[in-house]
């Protein structure tokens, strides 16, 4: 007998299932399967909020599995996995399911002409022990030797993916010990979405099969780099790769420019839906290549958004933004939602972009820095849920009653860890993610 797990991804960023036998999928595509709208106050840690508009134990929506991306789960024989979208019983879209939600996004670029090519990176670390993190290996940070010693788990991630259908364009060692990176093609949004699900969940499974854990937390240990979840976007109309082929920075058209400065002028809001959890505070420290300065730079890993155009010759093509501050705390459906929002803003009031940032912008003394505008990106959960209230651009990208709960649950996230020390955040976060 074989079973699909339905999923949907709740506002703390953690991936949530219901799961059928094979012969009820028919009925469970046209039916739906009950499910709780208390989840949308879930927490990352189980707990349950209440709030305006979610947390009641009353009431019942119907997930319903997208079969046009119903797919076999390379390293689960016998399972096969389906994103779902959540409805009321009468039909109506459930207003606070985020897939629905970016594919409605996606729709209304699409209206205007213009089209959008993203990707995560996704980078984990693969260790073992409940209470501390001990790396599967601690050879050198992006070395052949770490390759050498994991090439068989690696191998079993790559042809698990391959089983599953997903693209990888490269699987490297990251930084810290244990910590490894795989990227997949670049595509249209909510698929980019839905795979980023998948992707996780199938190193996950690979890692258990070998006795280890997986963690896509952005801190398995205090004062060591994390986990990122950086994002890639391109811009298109038709053909046209709109990051490249013009005048502008980095060769960029107008409508590229745009596109990218009004994500950068919306980033400190965007952190409470890219960096929703306390842990992710831990990662956004300076000097470490997660872009905690609201700036950009042509290929600069110290900026928040590094702009990459790719190699002589193929730029047409892969010219894009990478936005380095972002985890996988995050809800990638959320998140592609405020990016997308962010970057449509830009081209309705032709923004441009400042000046790039050129080497480490923590490097430049504070008058510097306020010379040229350019500011740290919210510290805290705190001072993100603040900007994320006052932004009615991105606030209003999630409507009244997901915005209102995604500030509930954000708070409800700080109240719990109040007064925490890194090394308990650490602790209570390392394997929720």
């Amino acid at each position: 007998m074989g079973a699909v797990a339905v999923t949907w991804v709740d506002n703390s960023g953690i991936t949530r299932a219901k799961v059928v036998p094979v012969e009820k999928l028919p009925h469970t595509a046209a039916w739906g399967v009950g499910a709780s709208p208390v989840f949308d106050a879930f927490l990352a840690d189980d707990s349950i909020v209440s709030g305006r508009f979610a947390g009641s134990p009353s009431g019942d929506l119907r997930l319903h599995p997208d079969l046009d991306r119903l797919t076999r789960l390379g390293a689960r024989p016998g399972w096969a996995w389906a994103p779902g979208e959540r409805y009321d019983q009468d039909g109506a879209v459930h207003p606070q399911d985020s897939r629905n939600l970016l594919r409605r996004t996606v729709d209304r670029l699409a209206a205007a002409g213009w089209s959008v090519r993203a990707g995560f990176e996704v980078e984990w670390m693969a260790g073992s022990d409940e209470d501390r993190f001990v790396p599967v290996t601690s050879a050198p940070a992006y070395g052949m030797a770490r390759v050498t010693a994991c090439a068989d788990y690696l191998r079993d991630v790559l042809a698990a993916l391959a089983r599953t259908g997903l693209t990888v364009e490269q699987i490297h060692p990251e930084y810290s010990p244990g910590q490894f990176e795989v990227t997949c093609a670049a595509t249209d949004p909510v698929d980019a979405a839905d795979s980023v699900v998948l992707i996780r969940e199938t190193i996950r499974a690979v890692t258990t099969d070998r006795g280890l854990r997986a963690t896509f937390a952005p801190a398995a240990e205090p004062d060591r780099v994390g986990n990122g979840g950086h994002v890639h976007l391109s811009l298109w109309r038709g053909a046209d790769n709109l990051m490249a082929g013009g005048n502008g920075p980095c060769g960029a058209t107008a409508d590229g420019d745009s596109f990218a400065a009004g994500i950068l002028r919306h980033l400190p809001a965007l952190l409470a839906v890219g960096c929703p959890s306390t842990a992710s505070y831990l990662r956004l420290v300076p000097s470490r290549w997660a872009g905690v300065y609201a700036c950009w730079g042509p290929e600069n890993r110290e900026a928040a958004l590094r702009w990459v155009t790719g190699a002589d010759g193929e730029r047409h093509r892969a010219a894009n933004i990478e936005l380095k501050c972002f985890d996988a705390t995050a809800n990638p459906y959320l998140l592609l939602t405020g990016l997308l929002t962010a970057g449509a803003a830009g081209l309705a009031d032709r923004a441009r972009l400042p000046a790039p940032v050129d080497g480490n912008p923590a490097a430049l003394p504070q008058e510097e820095l306020r010379r040229r505008g350019i500011r740290r990106l919210p510290g805290s959960l705190a001072e993100a849920v603040t900007a994320f209230a006052a932004d009615p651009v991105v606030a209003g990208a999630y409507g009244p009653e997901l915005a209102d709960t995604l500030v509930t649950v954000r708070r409800a996230e700080i109240e719990s860890f109040a007064g925490a020390a890194p090394a308990e955040v650490v602790a209570r976060t390392r394997w929720l993610y």
